[in-house]
């Protein structure tokens, strides 16, 4: 049903009312509610949303220093170097001596636990030794420095573990 009505300026307006002839009131539905900052079901919601989020980045991976290689990936990493050692290669870094790839005369400056310092040259990890490691956590990068392989925190640089001494002879 129409009504019509005037305003003050004698313009005519029309309004609707609902079937049942009350006035449409769907605009005065704000009240207390949003006064009070209640979002309805909608929090919930987002609640939901937080932990599927969280829940998407995986496990948090705590690891304790020392505590990541195992003795099959020492193992594996020893062997893959020793092969290109014997085959005469040397990877960056390295220089060939009478007694295989040895560092340039630098004593090790690294310590597992602490950062690796800013002067401290490291390169990646070959593919693969990688494979035979597995992906390194979420965070963490496998380098090589001089004739070791360590696992070092992206952002931090801190060294979290090492497998050593590459170059020796199985």
């Amino acid at each position: 049903m129409k009504k019509q009505d005037r305003d003050d300026r004698g313009e005519r307006r029309v309004r609707r009312d609902n079937d049942d002839g009350r006035w449409d009131r769907s605009d005065d539905r704000r009240g207390p509610r949003a006064e009070r900052g209640d979002r309805g079901n909608r929090a919930d919601r987002d609640d939901r949303r937080d932990r599927r989020e969280a829940r998407d980045r995986g496990p948090v991976v705590v690891i304790q220093p020392g505590g990541f290689f195992n003795d099959g990936q020492r193992r594996h990493a020893h062997q893959w170097y020793g092969e290109q050692y014997r085959a005469g290669h040397c990877p960056p870094g390295l220089a060939k001596k009478n007694n295989g790839c040895m560092p340039p005369g630098q004593a090790k400056k690294w310590r597992v636990g602490q950062r690796l310092p800013a002067g401290v040259v490291y390169y990646p990890v070959p593919q693969p030794v990688v494979v035979q490691l597995g992906l390194p956590p979420a965070g963490y990068r496998y380098v090589r420095v001089a004739n070791d392989i360590l696992l070092m925190a992206i952002g931090t640089r801190m060294v979290v573990d090492a497998i050593t001494d590459l170059g020796r002879i199985l």
